[in-house]
């Protein structure tokens, strides 16, 4: 298939992963994207709601939907995986949340935060590149669903 006729997740892909060559690099990407992702729903989580109609998760729940089908768009499978994380990453910050309260919920997805982001910049030093996110903010829409397909190619799925 020639770069003209790919789907536009792969011409995503292609490009993130150009960006994305160093073993190391790859492996604590696997391992900071999603922290970083729950990070941000769990921080989301932690947003105020105001009046009795909704409950606290409600602006993490509507940017789960909006990433949701921007994912359901590029590859249905790969949207479909991506339901999956959201809906398991919702529980967990759920459950942190009973068990820990709103504002340590808070704390700790700050504190995963910024040790995942530190973790991502040491991966890009050892790469000697730099984010993908810093010339295209798409990129950390894209950073999540890459991880995803290399799960999916390792496991022989179709995206």
């Amino acid at each position: 298939m020639n770069a003209t006729a790919q789907r536009p997740v792969d011409r995503w892909f292609a490009s993130y992963s150009g960006d994305h060559r160093n073993d190391t690099n790859q492996r604590i990407h696997v391992f900071a994207v999603p922290a970083i992702l729950w990070t941000v729903i769990a921080l989301l989580w932690c947003i105020p709601v105001f009046g009795t109609w909704v409950k606290s998760g409600v602006w993490a729940a509507l940017a789960m939907f909006a990433a949701w089908m921007y994912y359901y768009k590029l590859s249905r499978p790969l949207g479909l995986g991506m339901l999956a994380i959201f809906i398991a990453m919702a529980w967990l910050t759920r459950w942190l949340e009973a068990a820990l309260g709103i504002q340590n919920l808070f704390f700790l997805a700050l504190g995963v935060f910024v040790v995942a982001w530190i973790a991502q910049f040491i991966g890009h030093k050892i790469e000697g590149r730099k984010p993908s996110f810093l010339t295209d903010i798409t990129y950390l829409l894209i950073g999540p669903v890459w991880v995803l397909s290399k799960f999916y190619r390792k496991m022989g799925w179709k995206y």
